[in-house]
């Protein structure tokens, strides 16, 4: 068995022991969080009395002892079973795939915008350090730094919907493009900018200032300035030689900022009403939907746990130095 085989088996075997461990703690939290669903669901329907409520606890197995509960919810969700939400009274896992896709394209465009500037104002930057450019860029991602997300998502909505009234705020689509799939994409990039660029911001200002701080790093290594020293061209030293070096902070930072970016997109997607697993989340907290919240909360663990895993692969990718399991 190679190193990189025993390397992803080790990784793999950590992360399910992760897993187990985040089930079992969020089981708890979550029982011991106030409120009780059955409640709520009688107060929903308009029926509050006793029996109603012994029946609801019944049918969820909110009745049996906490270990029990524990012991069967583990035992389903190695069989991907989240159980069944008792607000929708559906599968918890539908409803999450269901919604999946809309937060993932919200996390990843603002991903791919806040990787894809801050990389190129970094490296600009590192290559003209005294410049007013370079000054201006500093100070302007201490201010995106120190802007809280939901702040962000409220100012775009002020500047560009309000003030302006460029771009579409509510949802993610508008039911006037059914049926014209050219409309309907342009109405969905149009849905996607502001939510996009409320979450990217504050991650645009880690990724410049860190793409900065090590691309100045990089041009100051000796393999550089052999580079130089053999008549290669400063474009080709920049972007062949030393970007590739300096990216690997940037990588580092990407893959261990997923949970935040999650959390963030949370607050975005109740901002603009977007229909994603976050907003599932807090609608699930307002109506003490426990196994809704309990099935979203693993899910994410999950998503965090396997963007970690990838970007210990993306590492072999930019930098073959990097091996598997420590070795090189």
């Amino acid at each position: 068995m190679t190193a990189l085989a025993r390397g992803i088996g080790s990784r793999l075997g950590q992360a399910i022991g992760l897993l187990l461990a985040v089930v079992v703690v969020v089981f708890f939290l979550i029982q011991i969080a106030p409120g009780d669903a059955a409640l709520y669901l009688a107060g929903d329907q308009g029926v509050g009395d006793a029996e109603f409520l012994a029946q609801v606890r019944a049918d969820y197995g909110l009745d049996r002892p906490l270990l029990v509960q524990l012991r069967t919810y583990v035992g389903n969700v190695a069989q991907l079973d989240l159980g069944d939400s008792i607000y929708f009274n559906e599968p918890v896992l539908g409803l999450i795939v269901e919604r999946l896709f809309a937060t993932v394209l919200l996390a990843g465009t603002s991903l791919l915008f806040a990787v894809g500037l801050g990389v190129a104002i970094g490296v600009y930057t590192a290559r003209r350090p005294e410049s007013p450019m370079s000054s201006a860029a500093t100070v302007t991602s201490l201010v995106g730094f120190s802007t809280p997300v939901f702040y962000s998502a409220i100012m775009v909505i002020v500047l560009f919907a309000a003030k302006w009234s460029l771009l579409p705020v509510g949802g993610m689509e508008d039911v006037r493009y059914d049926g014209n799939w050219v409309g309907e994409t342009i109405d969905l990039l149009q849905h996607l900018i502001l939510p996009a660029l409320s979450l990217g911001i504050i991650y645009l200002a880690i990724y410049s200032r860190l793409a900065r701080a090590s691309m100045l790093e990089v041009l100051e290594s000796d393999y550089i300035r052999t580079a130089r020293a053999k008549g290669a061209r400063e474009r080709v030293v920049v972007y062949k030689h030393a970007l590739r070096n300096a990216v690997i902070p940037v990588v580092t930072a990407a893959g261990l900022q997923v949970g935040n970016l999650l959390s963030g997109a949370l607050l975005v997607e109740v901002v603009f009403a977007w229909p994603g697993v976050g907003r599932l989340a807090v609608d699930s907290i307002f109506r003490r939907d426990s196994p809704t919240l309990l099935g979203i909360m693993i899910f994410s663990s999950a998503m965090v746990i396997l963007a970690n895993l990838l970007t210990d692969l993306v590492y072999r990718i930019i930098d073959p130095r990097i091996r598997v399991g420590g070795s090189r």
